[in-house]
């Protein structure tokens, strides 16, 4: 691949120095596959809407302040799908790993911050924000429905 060597277990990558280096190749094969959209909560939740016959929505809204993932722009309707451990679930008690630890503590609460600015942006533009965790889908997939026909017939 492109920019990388292997000395040794563990690559070298020429970085940015935003996130610290792996402590092993297992490590960061399993990070470098992690996607930031078409993730399987947002898959889940975009089947769950057109099993219901909810259409009409964009992904990944470049037009709008965080991209959100889902928006119905003539409704004015913004949705996030936030998987819980890089958004830091309250419900699920996020904990830090064992390993750099303090980065990841930051990171998270950078995620959080950016979060609610995002929102706040989108609150501005007269846009609804509903916040959808990963938990959620896992749990609560028939309220998620009912919710969202209650609030795109209104």
């Amino acid at each position: 691949m492109k920019g990388i060597t292997t000395d040794g277990p563990t690559p070298n990558y020429k970085r940015d120095k935003r996130s610290p280096i792996p402590k092993n190749a297992t490590v960061s094969k399993v990070m470098s596959r992690i996607k930031s959209s078409n993730t399987k909560p947002e898959v889940a939740f975009r089947k769950m809407l057109s099993s219901n016959g909810i259409r009409g929505y964009r992904i990944n809204y470049k037009k709008l302040p965080g991209k959100p993932d889902i928006v119905f722009t003539r409704k004015k309707l913004a949705i996030f799908i936030n998987g819980c451990y890089w958004h830091g679930c309250e419900t699920c008690g996020w904990k830090p790993p064992k390993h750099n630890t303090e980065y990841w503590v930051s990171k998270i609460q950078k995620n959080k911050i950016r979060d609610a600015d995002k929102r706040a942006a989108l609150t501005l533009l007269g846009y609804t924000v509903i916040v959808v965790w990963e938990h959620d889908l896992k749990t609560k997939m028939d309220r998620l429905a009912e919710q969202m026909i209650s609030t795109l017939s209104s």
